[in-house]
């Protein structure tokens, strides 16, 4: 059902009239039609001048221009050349507010205008103070004035000792929960979060910046969360942190000052689309399919609203945008939610249990990806908690289930078509998370369990295969959905046999405990998978093991003591992978895991029967790298994570190694050659040399989308409003900033070609979009909506 989501009433009304115009057709029109039949005219439009304040010509500054007049909220911003001068290119007829922003300056008031040929002169003013100056400053700028724990304090001694949580062993350990626990849902240092006017003024009996933070994270929309990385961290002195930082910026110290846009960058047009409400949690969104870039040229772009369980469409020619509700398979009051009711009000919603049933399609999509027909694939929920027998019972047919029987997931897949309107369900057995496409015949979707160890695939030729032989979804999900575990070849033989040693990491540290011989067979529910692993969701913040993470079983807990390990044995493991990247020149996947500290490389070889062909080997993320989040890999098989923590770009090259012969190690230390660190380039938190920036994901531009050059890594700027693209021969970072409105959060990233011509500049761009949890952190406060970013280079900063 194609619904609206209160994204404006003018595109509900469309929406409305469109339906009833073409029931009966089959499909919705295409854009081209609609375009006809409304007579909409090309985006040509131009505003062009000067920007100038007391000081002469401004370069480097951005002019914004911004209309109401469309279907829905659109953006336009460019940067000044070296003489001031700007082109604000491909605007659709409308009346715009015209304004200047940049760092040094005072934003300047908005003027009126229409698209024209003539030049118009901007004027501004030059910031008076330091403080005036930094009002636009990314949110890791103010971020890095907060200063960590000193390390003195490390390991921590609990709450009866130094207050500093003695799973706290390191002063990077801290930081590592900061960034993925708090920085994991929206960034830090935006203006909401480095001010406590709203916790003041709504809760009077709040006197104290100290009170004020206890109290903030105690409330909100995702329940206790908050809290809970605040006791993870150590309660006492993490707020003594906090409360440091924000009583300095209220006292009027500023972080240093951004360098403005150079080079490239001036040449970047960044164009945004409103898109949802102003509460809508929206994860991702994908334009095109990554193993081809001009699948839907031109199209929609699709973003899936985890909060609302939907579909969110935005078409870049219409201006316009719409929702559509994802189905399940059971009835929905019989589908969880994962997100938690408030334990205290929110200081903005009160206690309204914002994405929850029954007030919100309980989906809960997480990550969108487009097959070579368009068709859009998500991760979503389609029935409730009950697995269906096939998936651990070896004599139903389903080889995945004999060797690595699975009972428990909370969310499963599905897909749109746009040509038929329709959506397919589909049961995987295994909690899926992020999905990446092979570029193998089969054209196989591969999916991460996230609080799971699980490798999961669908065969999407077989299913379609099966599906349209058959007309049985059942027989087609089954036929098409396998799944490996993470054995090791620790016996050296060269395959995996059963029975096996299993492992369980350590609370305490990197070291594994063997836990028993489980003949192969998976433990009780899942084994390691439980709470939010067994629903597939990602868990709330400070719900994450700390500090060597991991299953948790075993020595301190009260379990059984460790079993010998047998080197005649392979070995299983259970690190819970954060995502997934199937390799376009072998048959490997690799997969990320943050846990334990400082993080792992999993790569799956599927070999050519799996599962039993499945063999995994372990990579551990070397210092000072730590928290690898996002993943790709180049066209050479070269693999890329955002250390999201540390805040580098690692890149590992399995072609270096020189130790993968003989048994398998388990503790990630094989192939210490194969990698290279980067380091961003954005300020340091104060006393240390890791950067305030927080990088969610990262992206490879295999096809030079772009035009920064053939596999070029980007990583997710998610705390510095921007993305950041690395020179690997320079090690240099160019900033795809967003500088309108402030809060620019991606989570996920990616390139569509419209317009194969290299010459064309319009014909190709990056997508990405808002991510954050909370859009009320956005600038304009609650109210605002997320947007659809999309990022052009042209030639120089005055193209056409």
């Amino acid at each position: 059902m194609k619904t609206s989501t209160r994204s404006g009433i003018r595109t509900a009304i469309l929406a409305a009239v469109l339906i009833a115009l073409f029931a009966g057709l089959g499909a919705y029109p295409s854009s081209a039609l609609l375009q006809s039949q409304r007579n909409i005219p090309p985006a040509t439009g131009i505003i062009q001048g000067v920007v100038q304040s007391e000081k002469g010509p401004e370069a480097g500054v951005w002019v914004i221009a911004e209309t109401k007049d469309l279907l829905t909220n659109f953006i336009k911003e460019v940067v000044t050349d070296d003489q001031g001068k700007f082109l604000v290119p491909d605007l659709p007829a409308a009346n715009y507010k015209v304004w200047v922003r940049g760092y040094g300056i005072v934003d300047s008031m908005p003027t009126t205008m229409k698209p024209g040929t003539q030049s118009v002169t901007l004027k501004t003013t030059t910031a008076k103070t330091p403080q005036e100056a930094a009002k636009s400053y990314p949110g890791n700028y103010w971020l890095s004035m907060l200063e960590p724990p000193a390390k003195n304090l490390f390991p921590g001694t609990g709450a009866a000792g130094n207050g500093m949580n003695a799973q706290m062993l390191t002063q990077n350990h801290w930081i590592n929960q900061l960034k993925s626990n708090c920085n994991f849902c929206h960034q830090l240092g935006n203006n909401l979060t480095r001010t406590l006017d709203d916790v003041y003024k709504g809760d009077p009996s709040v006197h104290t910046a100290t009170e004020a933070w206890d109290r903030r994270l105690q409330g909100g929309v995702r329940g206790n969360s908050m809290y809970g990385a605040l006791s993870t961290m150590g309660k006492d002195p993490t707020l003594k942190v906090l409360s440091d930082w924000t009583d300095r910026i209220a006292k009027g110290e500023v972080p240093p000052a951004p360098a403005r846009p150079k080079g490239i960058e001036r040449n970047i047009v960044v164009t945004l689309w409103d898109v949802g409400d102003d509460h809508s949690f929206m994860h991702d969104e994908i334009s095109t399919s990554k193993q081809n870039p001009t699948v839907n040229a031109g199209g929609p772009v699709y973003a899936v609203s985890a909060g609302h369980g939907q579909l969110v469409v935005m078409d870049p020619k219409e201006n316009s945008t719409y929702s559509i509700d994802i189905p399940t398979r059971d009835d929905k009051a019989k589908v969880p939610s994962r997100f938690p009711a408030p334990v205290k009000p929110s200081l903005f919603w009160g206690n309204e249990h914002l994405w929850a049933n029954p007030g919100y399609n309980p989906a809960d999509p997480h990550n969108p990806m487009l097959d070579s027909k368009g068709r859009v694939w998500t991760t979503s929920k389609i029935r409730g908690n009950q697995e269906p027998a096939w998936c651990n019972d070896a004599k139903l047919g389903n080889k995945s289930a004999d060797w690595f029987p699975l009972t428990g997931s909370g969310r499963q897949t599905s897909y749109y078509d746009p040509k038929t309107q329709k959506w397919q369900l589909i049961e995987t057995c295994f909690a899926t998370h992020h999905l990446q496409f092979d570029n193998d015949p089969d054209e196989t979707v591969y999916y991460n369990e996230l609080s799971g160890p699980i490798f999961g695939w669908v065969n999407s030729k077989v299913y379609d295969q099966t599906l349209a032989s058959t007309k049985d979804e059942f027989k087609a999900e089954q036929a098409a959905v396998g799944w490996c575990g993470q054995v090791l070849d620790t016996n050296g033989d060269g395959k995996i046999t059963r029975p096996w040693n299993t492992t369980t990491q350590a609370v305490s540290g990197n070291e594994l405990l063997y836990a028993g011989d489980t003949g192969g067979a998976a433990p009780p529910a899942g084994g390691a998978r439980a709470g939010a692993a067994a629903a597939g969701a990602e868990p709330a913040a400070g719900g994450a093991p700390a500090a060597g993470g991991g299953a948790g079983r075993g020595r301190g807990r009260g379990g059984p003591p460790p079993a010998p390990f047998d080197p005649k044995l392979d070995t299983m493991v259970r690190y819970n992978l954060y995502a997934v990247i199937p390799s376009p020149v072998d048959d490997t996947v690799w997969g990320v895991s943050e846990n334990p500290f400082p993080g792992m490389l999993v790569r799956l070889q599927r070999g050519n029967n799996p599962p039993e062909s499945c063999k995994t080997t372990l990579f551990k993320i070397p210092e000072p790298g730590f928290d690898p989040r996002g993943i790709d890999i180049d066209t050479n098989g070269v693999v890329w994570t955002a250390l999201a923590a540390s805040s580098h770009m690692a890149s590992f090259d399995v072609r270096k190694c020189k130790d993968l012969n003989g048994p398998a190690k388990t503790d990630g230390s094989q192939c210490r050659e194969g990698w290279t660190l980067y380091l961003t380039d954005g300020p340091k938190l104060k006393g240390t040399e890791i950067p305030a920036d927080f990088h969610y994901f990262n992206w490879v531009d295999q096809r030079n989308i772009s035009g920064m050059g053939a596999n070029t890594p980007f990583a997710t700027g998610s705390n510095s409003d921007s993305l950041l693209a690395l020179n690997t021969q320079t090690s240099e970072w160019t900033k795809f900033r967003v500088p309108y409105p402030l809060g620019f959060y991606a989570r996920g990233m990616d390139g569509r070609i419209d317009d194969p011509n290299p010459a064309n500049w319009k014909g190709r761009g990056l997508w990405a979009n808002y991510g954050t949890h909370f859009v009320w952190h956005i600038e304009g406060g609650k109210g605002t909506k997320g947007k659809v970013v999309h990022f052009q280079i042209r030639p120089n900063p005055l193209a056409r």
